[in-house]
């Protein structure tokens, strides 16, 4: 390429920028399709007000992956094994990990055509005002407990080396803290780039896991006996329902199905987080390439890393071991993936995979801090929270969000008082339905949106820079599922006796206070759902778009300069090519 194509292209590049300004500049009051309802509130575009676009795609698609891998796999997956079977829990992870799809691909769908600050958002553009306040409070409860919680946890992974006897927890806690606060107070870039490097090492471990589980199911351990199948046989693929607390056992099919239905809201939990991407598409370059490229990855990620790994577990772990049965807590010795190594006689491992639960547990709660802070963010620009918590520095970063976040994590220094600690597990259950509710509105978002494509002759087969496949009947079907699920959360509660009333209300508590809130403002402030016809597609898509041509008109020159020097498989044509598809 000679200089004067270089110039030509640099020349474009300037066109391009320049249209952008001015297509931003044109949302102004001048917008009055259905602007008024949609978006109350430009503050979002105001200096001091704005969020920094600086995640690329591969920090988006290992935020994908890296908000679904936690504990809920590696140590929750225990009490599912034990409870119900490995069948039992292969069917209800499959199932769940279908619902996930579902929820990520329409997430994705939406979010590609036009990216917005937060599920509340969402709701509020494509659905009802009153969808949008209810959701994102509901939401913002579960982020506001989560990081208190995730603090809590690595306090109790760092236990597995150090007692509480020999240090307090409260120590780790406030290290923890500190670590998270600065991370998150650096900006989105910093974040994102931390989190790129923690979800690497966590697909790293369960990748190491998941080949692990398979050779020694197939003998290649040091006691070389080869286990395959056995624990299907005995004793047996689903198991029936038996509670030790309440001395309650049902036998037969019945008992079966039962804890069938109890590990399906196990599953749920192990999955719970996947959903944060989404937060993250606000502060992302290039949403039409980076958003469905996180996306389209769901699937085998859920095969291999939840099916496979449950599928291999259940082979080398039987439901009745003894160091399952006895297992509790946070630590590595807790986690079924342990207990399989411990049996097959590997030696020194369990610390390592203790150490990776620990950064697990961090990355958890950093992500959870982030979350927080930009779920009231968007809150704020959406009208429903004050207006001080959309102010920004100069990094990006909504500072006041971030410190609401902090003053809740101090809920962690309540565990250390064995009377708090009770009262702070109420919390955690209080908000673990939350994330149930979120994947339903996701739903409904993704269902009200195909019906204004369909209404409003746009054409999501070739229109759209992303589709999400099996609709319009998957949505429907996940929708179903997350609502069953919903109100099975702590059905075992009825069975048996004593009736445990606290787990009944905490566990169910927030189903109420969404319908009041939802039902409420509707109410107050008269609102109703936005018909088809009416929802607006219009505004902000050409600012998408003409952000789509500039991404495009850079990468390429960046591909002519990489021509003209002749180095076209530099460090980023590698990481596309060989890396790409799972980090």
């Amino acid at each position: 390429m000679t200089s004067s194509d270089l110039e030509k292209n640099s020349n474009n590049h300037n066109v391009h920028n320049n249209d952008l300004v001015s297509v931003v500049s044109r949302h102004t009051q001048e917008y009055d399709l259905y602007v008024a309802k949609s978006t109350p509130s430009n503050i979002a575009f105001e200096d001091g007000h704005q969020l920094r676009q600086a995640l690329d795609a591969r920090h988006t698609s290992m935020i994908a992956i890296g908000g679904a891998l936690g504990t809920g796999l590696l140590i929750g997956t225990g009490s599912a094994l034990k409870s119900a079977g490995p069948g039992a829990i292969l069917v209800a992870y499959s199932i769940i990990g279908f619902v996930v799809l579902m929820v990520m691909s329409g997430l994705g769908e939406v979010a590609t055509f036009v990216p917005l600050n937060g599920f509340a958002n969402y709701c509020q553009r494509y659905v009802d005002d009153a969808l949008g306040f209810a959701c994102g409070y509901v939401y913002l409860f579960k982020y506001l407990i989560l990081p208190a919680n995730q603090l809590v946890a690595g306090s109790l992974t760092v236990q597995y080396w150090v007692s509480k006897d020999t240090l307090n927890p409260g120590v780790w806690i406030t290290i923890f803290l500190v670590i998270i606060l600065a991370v998150n107070l650096l900006g989105v870039r910093f974040f994102g780039e931390i989190e790129f490097w923690l979800s690497c090492l966590k697909v790293c471990t369960c990748l190491g896991l998941v080949l692990l589980l398979w050779i020694i199911a197939l003998g290649g351990g040091p006691t070389h006996e080869r286990l395959g199948f056995r624990y299907w046989k005995n004793p047996g693929a689903f198991l029936h329902y038996a509670d030790a607390s309440k001395d309650l056992y049902i036998g037969g099919s019945l008992g079966r199905f039962v804890s069938f239905v109890s590990v399906l809201v196990t599953a749920v939990f192990a999955y719970l987080g996947t959903e944060l991407v989404g937060i993250t598409f606000s502060e992302t370059r290039n949403p039409r390439r980076s958003i469905p490229k996180a996306i389209k990855l769901t699937f085998y990620r859920i095969l291999i890393f939840y099916i496979l790994s449950i599928l291999f577990l259940g082979m080398c772990v039987s439901a009745k071991d003894p160091l399952l049965l006895s297992a509790s807590g946070n630590t590595a010795s807790a986690s079924p993936f342990v207990i399989a190594i411990k049996n097959a006689r590997i030696k020194g491992l369990d610390h390592v995979i203790n150490g990776c639960i620990l950064l697990f547990v961090l990355s958890a709660a950093n992500s959870d801090m982030y979350v927080c802070s930009r779920t009231v963010y968007s809150l704020a620009v959406a009208g429903y929270a004050p207006k001080f918590f959309t102010k920004t520095n100069k990094l990006g970063v909504p500072y006041y969000g971030i410190l609401l976040s902090f003053a809740f994590t101090l809920l962690a220094y309540m565990t250390v008082s064995s009377g708090a600690a009770e009262v702070f597990t109420y919390f955690v259950n209080v908000v673990s339905l939350t994330g149930l509710i979120a994947w339903s509105c996701i739903l409904v978002i993704h269902i009200r949106f195909m019906a204004a494509c369909k209404a409003q002759g746009i054409d999501r087969k070739t229109d759209l820079a992303y589709r999400s496949p099996l609709q319009p009947y998957g949505s429907y079907l996940a929708l179903a599922i997350c609502v069953l699920v919903i109100f099975i959360k702590n059905f075992t509660v009825f069975l048996g006796s004593p009736f445990l009333y606290k787990n009944f209300i905490t566990g169910y508590i927030v189903l109420p206070v969404f319908v009041i809130m939802y039902f409420g403002y509707k109410i107050y402030y008269r609102t109703s759902i936005i018909s088809a016809s009416d929802i607006d597609l219009v505004t902000y898509r050409d600012v998408i778009d003409a952000e789509e041509q500039q991404y495009k008109t850079e990468a390429e020159e960046k591909e002519a300069i990489r021509q003209a020097e002749g180095n076209p498989h530099d460090k980023d044509w590698f990481y596309e090519k060989f890396l790409g598809w799972i980090f």
